[in-house]
């Protein structure tokens, strides 16, 4: 036992010595630096011609350290800390002939010398002039008795036009991928396309018109779910439930039509969203003339990746074009983020709600857009830029929390 200590003593002393490394001055202790190396970023385009409040972030994911940068060129020289770095883009730029654009981009590195080169392709932001994302509330509620209570989430899709939109035909997309946890697919296909494992289609006989600033809600279960502390989602204009789960004890609400699970990776047919916020989202539509059918059939996505124990996985999904996506929000955890999962032009930032994994205080709060004025009709005018970390307000109170109020 004596000896023991003794070892454990000596290794302590050991290891203290290494790291306080005095000099030739007993009263002066070295300070550890950690150097910088040159880091030049070069972005490609073949549009871009000034670069206007370009901002370039690296995350090293290791330490969760930020850097954030300004780029005013094509060429940009850094100084950075050697590390395992995720990289994402915003801002806007100019074309030869002053055209203004949204931008966005990411891309990762590992910067391991002392002079390296990263390219990173620039992508001009899409805005579909249709419906937007404006709130997603899937942390659920806690009950009375402090158990989780799984039904009662929603989407919020709101008119942010000028225009009267129809719903029919719209699709809400749930990715494939977590944004905690980056496998390194082979094909990363994200700046094409959005690999899902959920898709939930409004049918055109289920159609409605929605005037400028006016919202739908889609709702997992449309029932009164105030008796579990959850919110009243009877005047929801659609719902999802899964009645073929009897654990869930979903019913099913004669007066809201429903929105058809049309592809899910889960059994019994689930649409289920993730309670923690690791899964991204969007909205869609199909071009005229597309089926489910033909999506499906044109649309497979087979990826692989090195799993844990070395081996290679390989697995066999579907996707939808970005081409075809209206709006996306990734979502994810400060302390847990790894990758965006929708492309550059989509979403080039995320928002959360809870700070931690399994955050106890997350619970009954959303993500919602951040309102930026008014429109004629004295309805809100929400914030859309396609970077999710300026466009939502994280850890948000439901906008329902007192009923569905037009």
């Amino acid at each position: 036992m004596r000896k023991s200590f003794l070892a454990i003593t000596m290794a302590i002393f050991s290891l203290t010595f290494v790291a306080t490394s005095c000099s030739s001055d007993d009263n002066t202790v070295e300070e550890i630096v950690v150097k910088e190396t040159g880091l030049q970023l070069n972005l490609k385009s073949d549009f871009a011609n000034e670069y206007i409040d370009a901002k370039v972030e690296f995350v090293e994911l290791n330490t969760a350290k930020k850097e954030v940068f300004t780029i005013k060129s094509d060429k940009t020289e850094l100084k950075i800390a050697k590390g395992s770095y995720k990289i994402t883009l915003n801002g806007k730029a100019t074309n030869k002939e002053k055209v203004e654009f949204h931008i966005g981009a990411s891309g990762e590195v590992d910067i391991v010398s002392d002079n390296q080169t990263i390219d990173l392709e620039i992508f001009v932001k899409s805005f579909a002039n249709d419906f937007i994302i404006e709130e997603i509330f899937f942390t659920g509620v806690l009950t009375n008795e402090g158990k989780q209570y799984t039904n009662g989430k929603y989407f919020k899709l709101t008119n942010n036009t000028d225009k009267e939109l129809k719903t029919g035909g719209l699709l809400i997309l749930q990715s494939e991928f977590y944004s905690t946890l980056d496998h390194k697919v082979t094909p990363n296909i994200k700046e094409k396309a959005f690999a899902v494992k959920g898709v939930l289609m409004i049918h055109e006989k289920d159609s409605k018109n929605v005037k400028p600033g006016d919202f739908i809600i889609i709702a997992d279960n449309a029932i009164d779910h105030s008796v579990s502390n959850g919110y009243d989602l009877t005047k929801a204009d659609y719902e999802f439930p899964n009645r073929e789960n009897p654990k869930l004890g979903q019913v099913d609400n004669p007066q809201v039509p429903d929105a058809e699970v049309i592809y899910t990776t889960m059994a019994m047919n689930m649409f289920f969203m993730h309670n923690r916020g690791f899964e991204s989202y969007a909205i869609a539509r199909f071009p005229e003339g597309v089926t489910k059918e033909a999506w499906m059939l044109e649309n497979v996505y087979s990826y692989s990746y090195v799993n844990a124990a070395g081996n290679i996985t390989e697995k066999k999904g579907y996707s939808v074009p970005n081409e075809w996506i209206l709006d996306g929000v990734n979502c994810s955890i400060p302390t847990k983020w790894e990758q965006n999962l929708l492309g550059s032009s989509i979403d080039s930032g995320w928002t959360s709600v809870g700070t931690i994994d399994s955050d106890p205080l997350r619970y009954g709060k959303t993500v919602r857009r951040k309102i930026v004025g008014q429109m004629e009709n004295g309805k809100h005018m929400y914030q859309d830029t396609n970077n999710s970390t300026d466009d939502f307000v994280p850890d948000s109170e439901a906008s329902l929390k007192k009923g569905i109020v037009h």
